[in-house]
């Protein structure tokens, strides 16, 4: 089953159990915003966690890939050229953003609209997030970066299935090359 499956099932799930769970009672509402902020700080400090094992291996390995183009940005899908440290940090900055974006969101759902649910579920999504993470997979559990874990990493499916995967395949980056010397002649 896919990531994007699991999501589905998980979160259906927990709305099945959040609905049993009494947040009327300030006792359970305690608990419930004990664990979140729990979970927060065990996401935060994964991402910290694995920063400083990149640092730590220091990995100087070229890496060249041109990237995905972005119907969106007008100047994305050229030549990337990085190392195998920097790529890591900056899918690990990505990470890291995501996690404070969700924080500040759960922030004015639960303060400004009180909302309470969503603190149990985002609680769980969260856990799922950090295991789920590639670059988590890699530096915290271990495992290679071979298949889906291979840089530069596969982008998750968007709407309909679609996504922008990098180029990593020699023609594509002599094409790319190419590009970026015909820009400099000018």
């Amino acid at each position: 089953m896919n990531s994007q499956m699991q999501n589905l099932v998980l979160s259906l799930g927990a709305m099945q159990v959040a609905r049993k769970i009494p947040f009327d009672d300030p006792d359970v509402l305690l608990y419930v915003r004990i664990a979140y902020v729990a979970v927060q700080v065990i996401i935060l400090a994964s991402y910290y966690y694995v920063s400083l094992k990149i640092k730590e291996k220091n990995d100087q390995t070229t890496l060249k890939y041109v990237e995905a183009s972005n119907p969106m940005q007008s100047n994305s899908g050229g030549l990337v050229t990085t190392t195998v440290k920097d790529y890591d940090l900056q899918q690990t900055s990505t990470q890291l953003r995501s996690a404070y974006v969700g924080i500040a969101m759960m922030a004015v759902m639960h303060i400004y609209f009180k909302y309470t649910q969503p603190l149990f579920m985002q609680a769980l999504m969260g856990l799922k997030g950090i295991y789920d993470a590639k670059i988590v997979a890699i530096h915290l559990f271990g495992k290679p970066a071979v298949g889906d874990l291979k840089r530069p990493f596969k982008a998750a499916g968007g709407m309909f299935g679609a996504t922008g995967e990098p180029a990593t395949d020699r023609a594509a980056i002599e094409e790319a090359e190419k590009k970026v010397g015909s820009k400099k002649d000018e």
